[in-house]
Parts: structure tokens; sequence; C-alpha cells
């Protein structure tokens, strides 16, 4: 399975993805719209340091998928490997000169992912040790307006026309196996060589 790297391979795949669909299809006339990874400190005066039109992707945040987490468990204790699934928690943002660009960079984004649904084989970026049967699929994710209000105020920039992204399932995954210690071993006072005595019986 996927390693530690398939964090960032999921971002560059979909800024890849994205900057190429534009390319075949512009959003905006005359213009050529592009797609790019940003962190939260790249929004303070973002405008300044972005190629317009383009939307930005920002990973706000990652949680561990709760119904899968068992069952990728179960696998490690087969396989001796840790499996961790999360979930990748996606902000793309549209900027432009006017209202009217930034909808049509929104409208053409939400056709490429729902057009393409999931990414897989080599629309993975290949950084992260892919199994060939490795898909992450895209959702658009049902997030309340107060919710989405109060990321940007969290933010370092006023709130801005977006549309935020589900990534699931992502399995960061270790590449060898992890040889388990005997237990008796480490526990104090009791000596591996020697036997456990029952307890209530006699001397």
């Amino acid at each position: 399975m996927a390693n530690f790297r398939s964090v960032a391979a999921v971002g560059r795949s979909l800024e890849t993805l994205l900057t190429a669909r534009f390319a075949v299809e512009q959003p905006i006339d005359t213009k050529s719209a592009t797609a790019k990874l940003i962190q939260t400190d790249d929004l303070d005066n973002a405008e300044s340091k972005l190629t317009l039109p383009v939307i930005t992707i920002l990973l706000y945040r990652v949680d561990f998928n709760k119904t899968m987490r068992a069952s990728w468990a179960a696998v490690g204790a087969v396989d001796g490997r840790a499996h961790l699934p999360v979930d990748m928690h996606f902000l793309l943002t549209a900027w432009a000169e006017n209202a009217e660009e930034e909808h049509l960079l929104i409208g053409r984004t939400m056709q490429i992912i729902d057009q393409v649904g999931s990414l897989s084989g080599p629309l993975l970026w290949p950084t992260a040790d892919w199994q060939p049967n490795e898909v992450v699929q895209f959702y658009l994710e049902d997030v309340a307006t107060d919710d989405l209000m109060r990321t940007f105020e969290s933010l370092v920039c006023d709130f801005r026309l977006s549309i935020p992204y589900l990534a699931r399932i992502v399995v960061v995954s270790t590449s060898d196996g992890i040889a388990m210690p005997d237990v008796l071993t480490h526990v104090q006072g009791i000596r591996p060589d020697v036997a456990p005595v029952e307890m209530g019986s006699g001397p």
C-alpha cells in the first residue's frame, strides 16, 4: 500500500489533473487558468502572489477514517505493517479578476472532478509507491455555510468563493512488517525463562 508520501501525492495529483484539463478546455476565454497547491500562509495577500486566474488547493484537515480503521487494523495484524486510513479535506478556491470569471473557474473545476470521480493508476502522483489497485475518490463535501465561514475566520484572508472536497480513502502504510516483542519480557518482575505461578496455588 501507499507510504507516508501519499498525503502529499494526493494534493499534487489533483493539482496536475486540474491544470491538464484546464489546458484542454479553458474555463475563461483568452486566459490560461491553472491549479496551485497552497498552505495557509500563502493566503496572506494571496492576490499579489498568485497568477490569475487560478484555483488554489488547500489541505486544511486530515482525519482517520472511523469506518475503515478497524478493518485496516485487522490487515495489519496479518501482515505486520501499520495501515492508517485517512480522509483528506480540501478547500478549492477561485481567484480571478471578477465574479463571473470566478464562477467559470468553479464550474469547470466541479465538472472535471465529477467527470473523473476518482484517481488511480497514472493519475496518482507516483512518489507514494501506490499499488495497482489503489483508488482515491473525491466527493463534494457537505459543509454547512456557518462551518465554512468559521474556517475562513481562522485563516488570514477574507471569505472567498470556495468548494470543499473530501478525498478518501488514503491508506498510509509502513514499508515493512514490525516485529512485535514478547510482552512478558517487558513486564517488571516476570522472567521469560520462568513459568508463571497460577493464582491461588500453594507453595
